[in-house]
Formats: C-alpha cells, structure tokens, sequence
C-alpha cells in the first residue's frame, strides 16, 4: 500500500496566514472600493487600511500561537524528548564530578567454559485436516 506524501505544512500555513492576514495592497483595493462607493470617507481611506491590516496581523499572530501551543502540547503527549529537554540534560551531565561520569570496567571473573552449539531440532510441518 502506497503511503499518502507528506504534506508541506510551511505551505499549507502561509496559505491559511493569506485567509487570515489580508496583503495591504489587497485591503488598498477593497477600501478604494468602499470611498467609491460612499461607505468610507476619502481621508479616512488610509486608517481604514492600517486599522483593516493591523487586525489581519493580530489574527495572524493569535493562529501562530494557538497552533504553537497544539504543537506543544502534542509533542508533549507523544513523550518526544524537546531541545529543551536536551539542553537540561546536557546541564546536568556537566555539572557532575569526571569521577562519576567514568565508566568502571568490570572486574574479570572466572575464564567461562565453552559450550559446543547446539543445533536445534528440525521443524516438522503438520499435516492439514481439510
């Protein structure tokens, strides 16, 4: 069974930051639309812009954490070890004594006698019932 591709994430949340995060020229367009029509006051045009932009940018930076934190937490929940963790890790290995990160050989015991091998018996097949 063929797996399904491995979809582009980067791609798929600028697309989805596009929906959420209108370009200024786009918003220009709409708002031009609007002075022409009568609905938006000429010298208002270009704080209805910004206003129109900066809401764009703060729905944008709201879905970038929300989805930061899913991420997060599903790492989390997976037991994925974080760069964090690593860091924290390395840390604590470098504040111990050389003494107690040396490994102690072990001690040879007595020489051990070898064993011929065995060879294992060989598989029967049973024989079918139909």
């Amino acid at each position: 069974m063929a797996s399904l591709p491995t979809p582009n994430w980067k791609h798929l949340l600028d697309l989805g930051m596009g929906a959420v995060e209108p370009r200024r020229a786009q918003v220009r367009k709409v708002v031009n639309d609007l002075v022409a029509q009568g609905q938006v006051a000429r010298d208002q045009a270009s704080a209805t812009v910004d206003e129109i932009v900066a809401i764009g940018q703060a729905r944008t930076e709201e879905l970038r954490n929300t989805v930061r934190s899913e991420v997060t937490k599903q790492i989390r929940a997976l037991g994925l070890v974080t760069q964090d963790d690593l860091t924290a890790l390395e840390r604590r290995l470098a504040r111990r004594p050389a003494a107690a990160t040396k490994k102690t050989s072990p001690k040879p015991s007595a020489k051990k006698q070898s064993k011929a091998p065995v060879a294992k018996p060989a598989r029967t097949k049973k024989a079918s019932t139909s």
